[in-house]
């Protein structure tokens, strides 16, 4: 005999709808998590692509505004390019937030109500930001420079709105706040051209002071290195029981500071411990001469000038003898 099922409990039918209901709507929300999540990475990518081609685009427009009498300065290059590639980066992580769900009056009212946290909180990255526009300004080194600064000597690579970026001699990385650097001494060695060159050395007084001084003199006045205009100095500053201490002073280009620098501690050494010491010749400067050419003579033709004697006034004839 057949046996009619029994009917489906009302209360499992109706738990077992909701399970459904809160699986499909968790997988509806997992689904549009999922592509928000693409959509935002691919924004971000993009983003960060932009902001590098649009840096890249500006500094060489800014390279181009410039002519032959004006050469491009890659300080303003750099440092707007920076300041281009973060408003960029900014403006791509605004367009992730909102894609993520958040409103972007939402992110002004949070700023608007954390502002003096933040602004305590970025009180340093502000402060660089202000002190790399006043470099900026102000231009006390550009890119290229040899400087010194917070205790370091380098190169200037290049200045962002953040940090300036050095290049030690020994060729290491050095990354300076921007604040730190405006706020230190800042020596810059490449700003002028010609520099003085200090020796200060010392004389045994068993030695022939005038000698030694005398052929230092002799010596710096055959380096093609050394400027005679100032001339050099070379003097006695200090006078003891044991030792004649004297300077050399020497003005030269910039380049060839260090070298001559060099050169002339060695002589004083070899000179100052036997002044009959055979010195070798100076090397020659790494600089090209800057002074202006010599114009070259006229060149005379002899067919011009052939030419110029038969079409000059002729001579008046003499009258004929009777």
């Amino acid at each position: 005999m057949n046996t009619l099922p029994k009917a489906v409990d009302p209360q499992l039918t109706q738990h077992f709808s909701a399970w459904e209901t809160i699986v499909t709507r968790l997988a509806d929300i997992a689904g549009q998590l999922a592509v928000n999540l693409v959509a935002a990475a691919i924004i971000l990518m993009l983003a960060v692509w932009i902001s590098g081609w649009a840096s890249r685009f500006v500094q060489g427009a800014i390279g181009r505004l410039h002519t032959k009498s004006h050469p491009p300065d890659p300080t303003l290059q750099t440092f707007v390019g920076s300041v281009v590639r973060f408003g960029v980066l900014a403006m791509g992580l605004v367009a992730v937030l909102q894609q993520l769900g958040v409103q972007a009056t939402s992110i002004i009212a949070v700023l608007t109500a954390a502002s003096l946290a933040i602004g305590l909180a970025l009180q340093g990255a502000l402060s660089n930001i202000a002190a790399g526009v006043m470099i900026l300004i102000f231009r006390p080194y550009r890119v290229g420079d040899v400087i010194e600064s917070s205790g370091r000597k380098g190169t200037v690579k290049a200045l962002d709105l953040l940090v300036t970026e050095l290049a030690t001699p020994d060729n290491i990385k050095v990354v300076i706040p921007n604040g730190k650097i405006f706020a230190d001494v800042i020596l810059n060695y490449s700003t002028h051209r010609r520099r003085r060159v200090d020796v200060v050395f010392k004389v045994p007084l068993t030695a022939d002071i005038v000698a030694v001084l005398q052929k230092l003199r002799d010596r710096v006045e055959t380096d093609a290195r050394v400027r005679k205009d100032p001339p050099p100095l070379i003097e006695v500053i200090d006078l003891t029981e044991v030792y004649a201490q004297a300077a050399i002073r020497v003005w030269v280009t910039r380049e060839d500071a260090a070298a001559v620098n060099t050169d002339l501690m060695l002589s004083a050494h070899l000179l100052s411990e036997n002044p009959e010491s055979v010195l070798a010749p100076p090397r020659p400067s790494s600089v090209k001469d800057q002074s202006a050419p010599i114009p070259d003579k006229p060149r005379i033709s002899l067919k011009a000038l052939a030419r110029g004697r038969r079409s000059g006034p002729k001579r008046p004839q003499s009258p004929p003898k009777a």
